[in-house]
């Protein structure tokens, strides 16, 4: 499939998240995270996470959870890294890039890019190492990539 336009509404988003989330589960390095730590129930996570995009891309929709307290409990029982976090935006950027381009597609990528990094500093502390010069960008280069089959 060739990605020839940009997000334009929540099913858009649904297929893009069962995709990313299908990744991220499978993922060596962040896929214990979800499966193993959280014992995530992707069914159940769908709808909240798709809440929480179409508020961050859309303005439509409500989203009033509390998105540290699952990564503090997650961070407690394994700390999170930069690695984990930069895994996690090179997976989303492959999802988006794999389905839309455009100016939403763009701001999705940034979006997941302030999220990884917030969420990094709070659980690590402000001068949590990203590998690279600041920014707001947790740097895929401090990452070890598997090649894609």
């Amino acid at each position: 499939m060739r990605a020839t336009r940009d997000i334009s509404d929540r099913a858009d988003l649904d297929v893009l998240l069962r995709r990313f989330y299908t990744a991220a589960f499978a993922d060596p390095l962040i896929g214990p995270f979800f499966t193993e730590i959280a014992g995530t129930d992707l069914e159940a996570h769908l709808p909240r996470i798709g809440d929480f995009w179409e508020r961050a891309l859309f303005r439509t929709a409500d989203y009033g959870r509390d998105a540290f307290a699952p990564h503090a409990a997650i961070h407690s029982a394994r700390p999170l890294t930069a690695a984990h976090f930069g895994r996690w935006v090179q997976l989303w950027h492959a999802s988006v890039d794999g389905l839309h381009r455009g100016p939403r597609a763009d701001r999705a990528k940034a979006q997941g890019e302030r999220v990884a990094l917030a969420l990094l500093r709070r659980l690590a502390g402000p001068d949590a190492s990203t590998g690279g010069t600041g920014g707001g960008f947790v740097p895929l280069s401090a990452l070890r990539l598997r090649t894609a089959a």
